[in-house]
């Protein structure tokens, strides 16, 4: 096991135990806050974990109920390629676009400020209309502002995270489930961000571009929450109908 990510081992582990039959089918595994503390990891690698399952085809992530065992076999017999997962990309993404944010800061010209203003709104509009289609834009924005560091290696470094998060399959289904709770491209951050750049302030242009990534890993943090929700509309249900019995 040596050399793998973390969220990889873990999804290893929980793999050994449902083929071993520690787990039923349909069965609900434990939560996630049980998991973390049983493998010794974070939250966010425990849900990376099962949304690797999920692809392997062993789980399904119910949200707002659980996982659940959904096969005891591997549906191609081996798990699925592996790649870098949504939460440490999104870490990566934040420290090395916060640096592009600070460079760009001290290079940008006027022309690219009103290229970023044009992409800003065209994420809005795109938000009521078509997500993947703001989503592009938002890759432009951020591609954009990477350009305007003149560093062509940061560029390229940048643009492969990007790649990295839609050539994953782990990625891709996080996104799906991201998306299915109407996550999208915060407007408010992106103008913070550009405000930043206009103001041509590294340091405010760092903490803008750390703040919105940051704030998409909670975003998609709690949009895939697997448990707490149907909980909660359980209890608040059950609440309501011995209202209405009482009447």
């Amino acid at each position: 096991m040596q050399g793998k990510r973390l969220y990889e081992r873990v999804a290893q582990a929980v793999a050994g135990d449902i083929v071993a039959g520690r787990y039923k089918l349909g069965e609900r595994l434990p939560s996630e806050r049980d998991l973390a503390a049983l493998h010794d990891v974070s939250r966010p690698t425990i849900r990376e974990a099962m949304i690797a399952l999920e692809v392997d085809g062993l789980v399904e992530v119910v949200t707002g109920s659980g996982v659940y065992v959904r096969a005891l076999r591997r549906k191609h017999g081996k798990p699925a390629p592996a790649d870098v997962g949504p939460f440490e990309l999104l870490e990566a993404r934040a420290r090395i676009e916060g640096e592009s944010a600070a460079l760009a800061a001290s290079h940008i010209t006027d022309e690219e400020l009103a290229a970023l203003e044009t992409l800003v709104a065209e994420m809005e509009a795109e938000n009521a209309r078509d997500v993947v289609m703001s989503e592009d834009a938002d890759r432009r924005f951020h591609m954009a502002i990477a350009a305007a560091t003149r560093n062509s290696a940061m560029e390229q470094v940048i643009e492969g995270l990007w790649d990295a998060r839609g050539r994953s399959l782990q990625n891709l289904r996080f996104l799906e489930k991201a998306r299915a709770e109407g996550v999208k491209p915060r407007i408010e951050e992106h103008s913070a961000i550009l405000a930043a750049l206009r103001s041509r302030d590294p340091r405010a242009a760092r903490h803008a571009m750390r703040t919105h990534l940051r704030g998409v890993a909670d975003m998609v943090f709690a949009a895939t929450e697997a448990e707490a929700m149907e909980r909660i509309r359980a209890e608040i249900a059950g609440e309501r109908r011995r209202f209405q019995l009482g009447d």
